[in-house]
């Protein structure tokens, strides 16, 4: 099993009371999977994929990515294991604005020093069609080619799991296919993607459906 989300818990401290953003949710992506995570705005759902990309701890229950369990890393280890078994694809992309193509595609291996991240690096590139911007900026670029940055980003360390939030959301529907095609293939080759989506489109390209109403799995489809 790729992705392990056992009983997992998050509330957020607030002045005038707690919200539970997660209830005891359990959920698991095997190799070949692609889950789609859906629900209303507030419901979880992006906890949820923060809690399992290790980058929020949970206040209970057990996560195991690709067999380890991030938060028993210390902050330099668990930077280091995101960076060579997670990829990350956000709706607002996260691209650094002034580093260029190239360097925003390399930047997972600043973490890794993996001496043949540049080669895979100018591959992805190449097949994201943006050999012809590679000294440009996000902001001289397309919305539709920022997203091929970021997915080029996401697969330069050959990561076991994809976790997308949103992908798709300022795309149009070319581009969106793009990415979606792009998850799906991932999957097909052997990773687990999990995503994140308001999408009825990207809903179709997953093999499994989970629905999340006030932090809990309302209904699970599929798979």
């Amino acid at each position: 099993m790729l992705i392990s989300l056992q009983n997992i818990n998050k509330i957020y401290t607030g002045d005038a009371e707690n919200v539970t953003a997660v209830d005891d949710v359990s959920l698991s992506v095997d190799a070949g999977e692609f889950v789609a995570v859906v629900g209303p705005s507030g419901c979880g759902k992006t906890t949820l994929l923060l809690v399992a990309g290790g980058l929020l701890g949970p206040d209970g229950g057990e996560v195991t990515i690709d067999d380890v369990d991030p938060y028993s890393l210390g902050t330099e280890q668990r930077a280091r294991f995101r960076a060579e078994r997670i990829g990350f694809v956000f709706q607002q992309f996260h691209l650094v604005p002034y580093l260029n193509v190239l360097d925003n595609v390399m930047a997972p291996a600043m973490v890794t020093g993996d001496p043949a991240a540049r080669e895979r690096a100018d591959s992805l590139i190449t097949r994201f069609g943006l050999g012809n911007r590679v000294s440009h900026r996000p902001g001289q670029l397309s919305t539709g080619e920022r997203q091929r940055v970021a997915l080029a980003r996401a697969l330069l360390n050959e990561p076991r799991v994809i976790l997308a939030d949103e992908p798709t959301g300022n795309l149009d529907g070319e581009n969106s296919q793009e990415v979606l095609q792009t998850l799906q293939s991932f999957a097909q080759q052997g990773g687990a993607v999990l995503l994140v989506t308001h999408d009825p489109d990207a809903v179709a390209f997953a093999g499994r459906q989970v629905t999340l109403a006030n932090g809990r799995i309302a209904e699970n489809q599929g798979g």
